[in-house]
């Protein structure tokens, strides 16, 4: 097998970040940006990453009559033609492109929005470009690999005026907002702490571990991207990069932005971050050199104003089910995506009145994206908020890492005289790779 070429890399490195010096780029319907779409309008869209989740917003997104993907994008070929496919299928035409360079994606003029479903390594890279190309975005949570990162996309959004909505889809499905009114409203007393029960363990598939070329039609080396150079195995791609720490931190930062980003919403805190941060972990032998994020874990995280979110894998509580659970002193809520279980039970059939807290209201996430590039309003699960969503995940493998409690200042975004916790807010990217 051989090792890419530096020139290689150095070739397809330019044509990327070229793309983060593009000037703001004005789409061709100047629709977007300066207010004049209009609901008869469609928005034209280009899709960043066509794989399993890639694939499902591309389909959420086909049924959407104000939508009008012409381009996919992915470094597999069997994942573009496929989309490809798809697309052309749905609208009866043979239209729609096939890239493998997501730059080429920004650099048309025609396309309005895109949608980014990479894995996380690349989240920031392809996130901040976009909003320099004058694109708004649909992307996928972990909102970034790293703190450092994901603030470099919170900055980029505000500097472009970006629309950008994360797709912790949770936040709009009525269980989830019910939730946390009812914890706003007081209906269940002073809550001091929420339960946060994610999966237990690494959902590996199986497949070769054993070093080999990439098979053809898959460009690794742009798969790879910022991330350390490793061999090709066909294990590490593609669902099994969420188990590899190069790439991903497991079942917490895959579901940190569903399950503690409906924590945080519920208690107000939607916009900051805990002040201490006490993790334990069991962080698995790397298998094959491979699979290496934390099996089991538990971290409590306390906040300035008093309450907790403990963070833990179902296993370490099997009375907790996925999901999390409000605890107040006059009564209880736990939710997750099927149902939702109140003590006492009447508070299932409370009827907010007109002057309590009513939170932002999203009865689908795909189309309030595509509302909001029209108004030009925030969507209802934003960068600025995913950020700190995810934050709370990254502390805690922070934490679990170094075996110790820390303390954090959710303002300046730094730990509390801890140098050494500093140093992992963020990782050097593979040369030439920057933001």
């Amino acid at each position: 097998m051989k090792r890419p070429s530096k020139l290689d890399r150095r070739t397809f490195c330019k044509s990327v970040i070229g793309a983060f010096a593009l000037p703001t780029i004005v789409p061709s319907t100047v629709l977007g940006r300066n207010g004049l779409i209009t609901p008869s309008n469609r928005i034209t869209m280009g899709f960043i990453g066509v794989g399993g989740m890639g694939t499902g917003n591309l389909r959420g997104f086909l049924e959407k009559d104000d939508a009008q993907i012409l381009a996919v994008c992915d470094v597999d070929v069997n994942h573009r033609n496929r989309a490809r496919d798809l697309v052309n299928d749905k609208y009866g035409h043979t239209d729609c492109k096939t890239y493998n360079d997501l730059s080429e994606v920004l650099a048309r003029q025609d396309i309005d929005a895109v949608c980014i479903s990479l894995p996380d390594q690349w989240h920031a890279l392809a996130g901040v470009a976009a909003c320099q190309a004058g694109k708004d975005i649909y992307a996928e949570k972990p909102l970034a690999y790293s703190i450092a990162e994901g603030r470099a996309i919170v900055d980029a959004v505000a500097r472009n005026g970006t629309v950008w909505q994360t797709g912790s889809q949770q936040r709009s499905s009525w269980q989830f907002r019910f939730a946390c009114e009812l914890v706003q409203n007081g209906y269940v007393g002073q809550v001091d702490k929420v339960h946060v029960a994610l999966p237990y363990g690494n959902s590996i598939r199986e497949g070769s571990t054993q070093p080999t070329d990439p098979p053809p039609g898959f460009d690794y080396d742009r798969w790879l991207g910022p991330a350390p150079w490793a061999p090709y195995s066909p294990a590490r791609c593609h669902w099994n990069f969420r188990w590899i720490s190069d790439y991903s931190q497991g079942q917490i930062t895959d579901w940190a932005g569903h399950h503690i980003d409906i924590a945080q919403w519920g208690m107000g805190s939607q916009l900051t971050s805990p002040i201490e941060i006490d993790g334990e972990g069991v962080f698995p032998p790397a298998r094959d050199g491979l699979f290496d994020t934390p099996e089991s874990y538990r971290f409590l995280c306390h906040y300035k104003k008093g309450f907790d979110i403990l963070v833990t894998d179902q296993k370490r509580h099997p009375k907790q089910r996925n999901g999390l659970t409000f605890f107040g002193s006059e009564g209880e809520i736990w939710v997750n995506r099927s149902e939702i279980v109140t003590t006492p039970k009447s508070l299932i059939r409370t009827k907010l009145k007109p002057g309590e807290i009513h939170l932002y209201r999203s009865d689908d996430h795909r189309q309030n994206f595509l509302d909001c590039v029209k108004t030009r309003k925030e969507p209802i699960a934003p960068a600025r908020v995913a950020h700190r969503s995810i934050m709370v995940a990254h502390l805690g493998v922070i934490s679990m890492k170094l075996g110790r409690k820390l303390n954090w200042d959710p303002d300046k975004e730094r730990f509390v005289n801890d140098p050494e916790a500093d140093r992992m807010l963020s990782r050097p990217m593979r040369p030439p790779y920057t933001l």
